[in-house]
């Protein structure tokens, strides 16, 4: 299903705004990790946001994904605040935990393996 612009529109409105409320809240860096909300995906009939959550260099990132959660009505409430000029009725907000950055790593590490493993060609073409 392809996105419409006002869907569009409204996800970054959405995502800048819940960056600048997680800077705000100090959700943005814990425990020494960063954190950030790296997508935002509203439905057509704009009543439900879903927002994927990036957490980077946190060993345990349940626990901070939980703290988000506890805030979940604090973000809200500063988020009805900051964009209620743009909407007619906020949407529901659902949170989920983007792992990308975990798969790319992950295949990096795994091609770096594959490098290594790889014999080496020493043969000069004079």
């Amino acid at each position: 299903m392809v996105e419409t612009k006002r869907q569009k529109q409204i996800a970054g409105v959405i995502n800048e705004a819940m960056n600048d409320i997680f800077r705000h809240l100090g959700l943005n860096i814990i425990q020494g990790g960063m954190i950030s909300i790296s997508n935002v995906k509203v439905t057509p009939d704009l009543l439900e946001a879903r927002i994927y959550v990036s957490i980077f260099n946190i060993e345990d990132k349940e626990a901070v994904f939980a703290k988000v959660l506890d805030k979940q009505w604090e973000i809200k409430k500063q988020l009805s605040l900051t964009i209620k000029s743009q909407l007619r009725r906020m949407p529901e907000l659902k949170y989920f935990m983007d792992d990308t950055l975990d798969y790319v790593f992950k295949m990096e590490n795994l091609f770096n393996e594959i490098n290594k493993e790889k014999p080496e060609d020493n043969t000069d073409n004079k």
